[in-house]
């Protein structure tokens, strides 16, 4: 790979998780101060999320795949996600926002795939070079939440009050903009036919194709699990920066990127935590973290406790990495070779589109049963809010301590 294409596809990664980390984040703060929505109404705005990554399969596999050059559909959706983002910061209700928000996720969700094909395509060895690439990505999304917090300080109470989170999506409708003219630049990449008698099946794109793979009852336990974990995932989601910024903490926004390099590091224990200890207990450690990451927010303070609230965002990395990646991984071994894109896809559809809705939607329904308490007490409010997903998390963890079986998978250099 040339100098110049690792530059145009490591500024392509950066610009995508830019974009997203620029808005996203403060989403919940916004949608509460700026817009005054609801428990509920908050919930439905994040769940286009899941609505995305649910319609993002038949974007890609109908069209993307079999039509068009990857850099180009990427190109055209960027620019028009900044229109709709543009319009999501000029709205002025929720009924007004809705529709963009929901648009511009069924847009955004695809180009997480249409990334890494871009990727991909250049590469010789994408086990060594992919990773390489990839973490500009999450330098984006870093660099996107310091300067919220330390540059433009948005985020500050006073920032809050007088509506400045309209700007994230403003800087956000910026990057995607640069990104979607920067796209039409990047390396070319052409739909491959390898079978041209090959149709497009919606079971095959959804990865309905994997769904055998539950009749291993490892595998559907570990299936279940990684549905029933994604819950408390949405509490995090929806509800971190809020809750930061209501009890007082300085720079919720920046101090959340901790998770982020947290995340980065985690990836390096990954293989070790493999090797020593084996997947099912790895993916018990991940599980816990989310029990513990929720207890520390229900009890800790903007005060003396601060440092509670710290260790709770620095948990990002062991929450997701020692669960998401390594189910993803455990995944792509379990899979027989014909399936291994199918059951990505399926364990995709199953967390990040029928896990994560079902977890925004009860997220909101707890924060409209608490928000009466705010008006005495918004410690009170959040401990409430906070216990629910460590109840959920800890159940989940018994359910898959008890259920799943510990099993070795052969891989390169060692056993799960």
């Amino acid at each position: 790979m040339s100098n110049s294409i690792r530059f145009k596809l490591s500024f392509m990664m950066f610009l995508e998780f830019f974009v997203w980390g620029a808005w996203f984040v403060t989403l919940g703060t916004f949608l509460g101060s700026n817009l005054g929505a609801s428990g509920l109404q908050i919930a439905n705005v994040f769940s286009t999320q899941s609505w995305g990554a649910i319609i993002a399969p038949f974007i890609i596999g109908m069209i993307a795949d079999r039509y068009f050059n990857a850099e180009r559909i990427l190109g055209i959706l960027h620019l028009i996600g900044a229109f709709l983002m543009y319009q999501m910061a000029t709205s002025t209700g929720f009924t007004e926002f809705y529709p963009y928000v929901l648009g511009y996720m069924i847009l955004y969700m695809p180009t997480l795939s249409l990334v890494n094909s871009v990727s991909f395509r250049q590469m010789k060895n994408p086990e060594k070079e992919f990773s390489n690439i990839r973490v500009f990505g999450t330098i984006g999304w870093i660099v996107a939440g310091l300067s919220i917090s330390y540059l433009f300080k948005w985020d500050s109470s006073q920032g809050i009050q007088d509506g400045l989170l309209q700007n994230t999506f403003f800087l956000g409708a910026g990057a995607s903009l640069i990104l979607g003219l920067f796209s039409f630049i990047l390396p070319k990449t052409p739909p491959i036919r390898v079978n041209k008698n090959e149709k497009a099946s919606i079971s095959k794109m959804l990865g309905l194709d994997a769904i055998s793979m539950l009749k291993d009852k490892n595998y559907l336990i570990f299936f279940i699990s990684s549905v029933l974990i994604c819950i408390p995932l949405a509490f995090y989601y929806q509800y971190a920066n809020p809750f930061l910024a209501e009890i007082g903490l300085e720079n919720p926004t920046g101090k959340m990127t901790i998770g982020q390099i947290s995340e980065a590091l985690c990836l390096l224990l990954l293989p070790v935590f493999f090797a020593r200890f084996g997947f099912k207990k790895t993916i018990l450690v991940g599980m816990l973290a989310w029990v513990v990451r929720y207890l520390l927010f229900a009890y800790g303070d903007a005060g003396e406790l601060t440092f509670m609230l710290i260790i709770g965002i620095a948990l990002h990395g062991i929450c997701f990495d020692f669960f998401f990646v390594a189910g993803q991984i455990y995944t792509d071994k379990k899979a027989g070779v014909e399936n291994k894109s199918a059951a990505q896809g399926l364990i995709t559809l199953a967390t990040y589109g029928v896990g994560q809705l079902i977890g925004f939607w009860v997220a909101g329904y707890v924060d409209d049963y608490y928000s009466p308490v705010k008006d005495s007490s918004i410690a009170l409010f959040w401990n409430n809010l906070w216990i629910v997903p460590a109840i959920i998390a800890a159940i989940v963890f018994l359910f898959y301590m008890l259920f799943f079986k510990n099993e070795k998978i052969e891989t390169a250099n060692q056993e799960l």
